[in-house]
């Protein structure tokens, strides 16, 4: 499925509070965060010319979040960030006066965290990083899963301390039933998801990931033409989309949100206008991306800057793993887990429908950046699907990557 950004506030103005949530002075704060935490590195770009011939298209940039923070996803810079925010707030509530990030591990701000507790929901990247940031600060983590969430990649959480409940059902319901578990106990919920008066948080999350674009139009050097991200429930495309308006103004890129076909909760909330849940059907190979209603800031978001949606199937998903281990023409070996290239999924698809080619303007002089979401957060998974183990795979052409930085 494939349709153009028709909803009236399309090309709007943000609203203000998700302009101030996600824009260059926010970007600014996240940045300053980041250069508190001991293996914050830049994440590389590669560029694959190969891959752009093939598609005919003029550039065609991986952002690979793959190695972020020692977790393997993009997640990391947004469920950390936000617990890390979070305890620094409530310290200068008890405390009386402003606290900031580099005083996280003074005594007094570590006794105000370990008596604090974080819970959420995740199908496995969040999750850890929600783990992560509390046990950066001694706080305490309780991560509820679905069924669907593999043995390993709720071993890569409790590796952090956490506590894990497994709870019947999908995504959606690991939401809702973390958020009750949380009312009862008096918890701190660190959705990457909202709902109605619940919406900082998630926006906090979401700021976390404007790090993202940011390093890469430095990285780039000049703005893309076009940007193709996937989405779960919303939450990076909106981030990236929305900082991409802000930063750019009128040079912002063309911006696609690319869905499953299984788990399309954000083209079908595109088609109807307004934030729906789709039915849960056969599971996708897009494990990270499973979800069936949309971020209702994400939406609010992605009505005003996105300007396309569209799905790709699991197949499509799993050709570009096997694509990018294995590449040719000179472009380097990228890892990229189920979900993580789905963006790129989505611009081979497009690249290869002459209507869509036409509807989104895409030619041989486009320059094309898409966010590799994920590593191989689930090695067995990875090696099932690829035939390769995750490091067998390396990059092997180092002067295609751009580190490039603030």
């Amino acid at each position: 499925m494939f349709l153009l950004n028709q909803h009236p506030d399309h090309g709007g103005q943000l609203a203000p509070v998700d302009a101030e949530t996600l824009g260059v002075a926010a970007a600014d704060e996240v940045e300053r965060f980041l250069s508190h935490r001991q293996n914050h590195a830049i994440t590389p770009l590669h560029l694959l010319p190969g891959l752009a011939a093939e598609l005919g298209i003029g550039e065609l940039a991986v952002k690979d979040e793959g190695q972020r923070l020692g977790l393997g996803s993009f997640k990391a810079l947004g469920g950390a960030y936000a617990v890390i925010r979070l305890v620094l707030e409530e310290a200068s509530k008890r405390l009386g006066r402003p606290v900031d990030v580099a005083e996280l591990h003074a005594p007094e701000v570590e006794a105000v965290a370990a008596s604090m507790s974080f819970a959420c929901a995740t199908d496995g990247n969040h999750g850890r990083s929600v783990a992560q940031g509390a046990a950066l600060v001694g706080a305490r983590a309780v991560i509820f899963v679905h069924g669907g969430v593999s043995d390993e990649r709720v071993a890569a959480i409790a590796r952090f301390g956490a506590e894990m409940r497994r709870v019947a059902g999908t995504y959606d319901d690991s939401v809702l039933e973390a958020s009750r578990v949380a009312k009862e106990e008096g918890w701190t919920v660190v959705s990457d998801t909202s709902w109605p008066s619940y919406e900082r948080i998630p926006g906090l999350v979401m700021q976390g990931y404007t790090v993202i674009v940011r390093e890469a139009l430095k990285q780039l050097g000049h703005p893309p033409t076009h940007v193709f991200v996937q989405a779960g429930v919303g939450g990076i495309a909106a981030a990236l989309a929305a900082h991409l308006a802000l930063a750019l103004g009128d040079r912002r890129p063309i911006f696609v949100v690319v869905d499953p076909a299984r788990a399309a909760c954000i083209v079908e909330t595109a088609k109807a206008g307004q934030p729906v849940k789709v039915a849960h059907g056969e599971p996708t190979v897009m494990a990270m991306l499973e979800c069936y209603e949309p971020s209702p800031i994400a939406w609010r978001v992605l009505s005003r800057v996105a300007d396309a949606f569209m799905t790709v199937e699991d197949a499509d998903a799993v050709a570009v793993m096997n694509r990018l281990a294995r590449p040719s023409a000179g472009d380097p070996a990228i890892v990229a887990g189920e979900s993580g290239g789905a963006g790129l999924a989505g611009l081979r698809r497009a690249a290869a429908d002459p209507a869509m080619r036409a509807a989104l303007r895409l030619d041989a002089a486009s320059r094309v950046l898409v966010v590799n979401t994920e590593g191989a957060t689930d090695p067995g998974r990875y090696e099932a699907l690829v035939g390769l183990s995750p490091g067998a795979v390396g990059s092997s052409n180092p002067m295609s990557a751009r580190q490039g930085g603030f």
